[in-house]
């Protein structure tokens, strides 16, 4: 089969509505600030009335297509890279706005064939002039999606499947990411699959690892979702744990930069320098773009791992969790591809 994807990826498919706004409005609409806070449809429609309604964010009021694994995707277009996406919105407003938004970065959208009773999922994200981040975020329609969604012709045409942990949240997501993985690897593709925070193990740590033993060949995580799926106490014993397994281990430690391991070799790879950090929303996700762009163009770890690095580092210097300047431009000029 010809493979028309570097990579094809599932996840929570989630539009964010990002404005500036001051302390008032915070203390007005009872948002709780610099926290993630799960909300329902009637609290998420309130909350987008005031945004457009409060005048100061009349300028400043953007939506974007979001969602862990589909600003990966972005990143990965930014590279050069050519990307599926398969998420779940409905048929209102917002949905058109994700997947306007996702072709905009030159990703392709599947949005699967099944109707959803929800509306789209969207986060609020009030942003104060003092940087913190204030997210309100409905679920919605993500978490909608069932194993009909999944096209496996599409899925088994990308080199590479990459799956978002959070899936495992919802049991038709996780058989719809399981028909996925076996339309890729009957394809002969490989799989990745991001860990999405320490909780989300917590959760499915046996789950994962059952994963990782039988299916998935690319593992990313931070520092403390290593340690909470291996059970180490100290990175060392993290190291040795992702030794043990065999496959490759991308593994993030923030300012520390990413030790890569693969059975018996360990890279370790310094950050890409950044003369002010404005915004670590979105590291993790930009680290995966310029790993699995270089995974799926013939690079070694060490320069998976500085493409990662690179596209880190270029997203956490603004507000955002998407690449504001062509990583390709970025990568070019650093040697990389």
């Amino acid at each position: 089969m010809t493979q028309q994807y570097d990579v094809a990826s599932l996840g929570n498919a989630i539009v964010d509505i990002i404005a500036s706004v001051d302390d008032r409005f915070l203390l007005t609409h009872h948002i709780s600030k610099g926290t993630m806070t799960l909300i329902d449809e009637f609290r998420a429609k309130e909350l987008l009335k005031a945004l457009t309604d409060n005048q100061q964010t009349m300028s400043s009021l953007h939506e974007v297509a979001g969602g862990s694994a589909a600003n990966t995707m972005a990143g990965l277009a930014s590279l050069g890279g050519n990307g599926l996406f398969l998420g779940k919105v409905s048929d209102d407003r917002l949905g058109k706005v994700f997947g306007d938004s996702m072709a905009a970065t030159g990703v392709t959208f599947h949005n699967g064939s099944s109707k959803t009773s929800a509306s789209t999922a969207s986060s609020m994200i009030a942003v104060t002039p003092d940087g913190q981040r204030s997210m309100n975020t409905f679920l919605g329609a993500c978490r909608e999606m069932v194993p009909d969604d999944v096209d496996e012709t599409q899925v088994a045409a990308a080199r590479l499947l990459y799956i978002e942990g959070y899936l495992w949240d919802e049991e038709t997501a996780k058989q719809a990411s399981r028909k996925a993985i076996a339309a890729v690897k009957g394809a002969g593709g490989r799989v990745a699959l991001s860990l999405s925070d320490p909780f989300c193990v917590g959760r499915f740590r046996n789950e994962f690892l059952a994963l990782l033993d039988k299916d998935v060949s690319i593992l990313f995580a931070n520092e403390d979702e290593a340690k909470a799926l291996f059970e180490a106490e100290s990175f060392d014993g993290v190291i040795e744990g992702a030794k043990k397994w065999g496959g490759i281990a991308a593994l993030t430690r923030s300012a520390k930069g990413c030790v890569i391991v693969e059975e018996g070799m360990v890279h370790e790879v310094p950050a890409a320098p950044v003369s002010r950090v404005i915004d670590t929303t979105g590291a993790g996700d930009q680290f995966a773009a310029g790993f699995l762009y270089g995974m799926t163009h013939g690079k070694g770890l060490a320069d998976c791992g500085r493409l990662g690095a690179l596209a880190a580092a270029e997203v956490i210097s603004h507000y955002g969790a998407r690449p504001e300047t062509s990583l390709k431009d970025l990568a070019i000029k650093a040697g990389l591809i």
